[in-house]
């Protein structure tokens, strides 16, 4: 946990500085008037379990929330002035140092401190073990330097030492990368799991190589089946997107290489009209539209149209507990035909559903898949999730209803930005959380 004070003229001024260096998940815990503006006193990650162990006020009787953020908020502002006459103490010893011809370099003294204060202040002595005010006055000096240490490392949240406190806080940093993980969009299991395997040092560093381990594990396509041609069937719950992708990979096609290539297929005769949209992309586009039914089976249709260098099969958008499931899927795994299976994964659903989609589904053979509706989505994670776990090879994603337009070659590393952009975007609309009472 971080706090930190700010001072500003105006309550606008103030608040616009805790966003700008804490961000939009910092939590304020006091402010006030003073001489000059406004003290606001906030924090970054924020756990109140931590500061009644900290405070010692375990009982919520005698502290609420709100004065709770108080009492940290008080607590760090008498940090803040024993850290300054810490200071001004070492400041006093310099001085007499340097007065008596034993300089010690100001980076010793009155600066943060990256390593241990009391080495560098000895590096300083050169070896003599001499001090022109005297050993109490070193003493004293070192007291001050481990004191005011101790007290950088609790105002910064850093642990104090013990591999106790050290534990405590690594367990914070995994907690807050899986909080962020999952406000990101990603399946809860998951995001514990990449916490626990990256968030051992700062937080910053850890969200990084989570998001390139995410990223490592993402597999995508490197050709396009537009351009390779074949067999392929898309298959996914109703609602996907299997007829509009269709019709998008179809216009590519065309535009590229004519009509006289392709050909498209509906294995749905299982709902009223269900191949209605698919004809009208094949009369827009003058290609063939052929639909399985009692009198023709896939493989006789394929047979027919063994001529055409890409064929795109649109499949009903059937569960397991629906009759059709186990005839469809006989169909396309029974083929004599090398029918390539591709899942279509909505972004909009949840990782539960993804899961148990791609359960429902691999029994086809998956060759790969393809997600959808990337610009409906309020965060990205869910299918970047998906992705990474199912190792599914990622050959398109989509982000609108424009044909062919809003169908894209997919990239890991840019499935990844656009996730953290979306996840950045919902952050900086949500305003600093102020603390009850505040």
């Amino acid at each position: 946990m971080q706090v930190k004070r700010f001072f500003a003229p105006t309550m606008q001024q103030a608040l616009r500085m805790v966003r700008d260096q804490m961000g939009s998940d910092s939590v304020i815990l006091s402010n006030r008037r003073v001489d000059g503006g406004v003290e606001i006193v906030t924090a970054l990650d924020y756990d109140e379990a931590e500061v009644r162990n900290q405070l010692g006020v375990a009982d919520e009787g005698k502290a609420n929330a709100a004065r709770l953020a108080e009492l940290q908020a008080e607590r760090h502002r008498k940090l803040e002035e024993a850290m300054r006459r810490s200071q001004a103490h070492i400041r006093e010893v310099k001085e007499r140092s340097e007065r008596h011809q034993e300089p010690i370099s100001a980076a010793t003294v009155g600066e943060p401190f990256d390593g241990d204060p009391e080495e560098a202040l000895q590096g300083e002595l050169n070896g003599t073990g001499e001090s022109a005010p005297g050993a109490d006055g070193w003493a004293s000096m070192r007291e001050e330097i481990h004191s005011l240490r101790d007290m950088i490392q609790q105002m910064s949240g850093q642990p104090q030492g013990g591999g106790e406190r050290k534990s405590s806080a690594a367990r914070l940093v995994q907690q807050r990368l899986s909080d962020r993980l999952q406000d990101m969009g990603m399946d809860p299991a998951y995001a514990r799991e990449l916490a626990a395997e990256h968030g051992q040092g700062r937080l910053d560093l850890g969200w990084k190589s989570a998001l390139k381990a995410t990223a490592a594990a993402i597999r995508t396509e490197s050709s396009d089946m537009v351009e390779r041609g074949g067999i392929y069937a898309l298959v996914g719950p109703t609602g996907s997107g299997k007829t509009t992708t269709i019709g998008k990979l179809a216009a590519r096609f065309v535009l590229k290489h004519g009509a006289e290539k392709l050909a498209l297929v509906t294995t749905d005769r299982y709902r009223v009209a269900a191949h209605e949209q698919l004809f009208v992309f094949g009369r827009i586009l003058n290609v063939p539209v052929r639909v399985v039914d009692e009198s023709h089976s896939l493989d006789s249709i394929l047979d027919d149209l063994s001529d055409r260098r890409l064929i795109l099969i649109d499949t009903a958008g059937l569960t397991a507990a629906d009759q059709g499931w186990d005839e469809q899927l006989e169909e396309l795994v029974n083929s004599r035909h090398s029918v390539l299976p591709y899942l279509l994964m909505s972004a909009t659903s949840q990782p539960r559903i993804m899961k148990s989609t791609w359960h429902c589904y691999n029994a086809v053979g998956l060759a790969g898949c393809i997600l959808t509706k990337l610009d409906e989505a309020v965060t990205l994670g869910e299918v970047v999730g998906f992705a990474a776990q199912s190792q599914l090879p990622v050959a398109y994603y989509t982000d609108g209803q424009k044909i062919p337009d809003d169908i894209h070659r997919a990239g890991a590393v840019d499935l990844i930005k656009q996730a953290v952009r979306r996840h950045q975007a919902l952050t900086r609309e949500k305003p600093p959380v102020v603390a009850e009472g505040a």
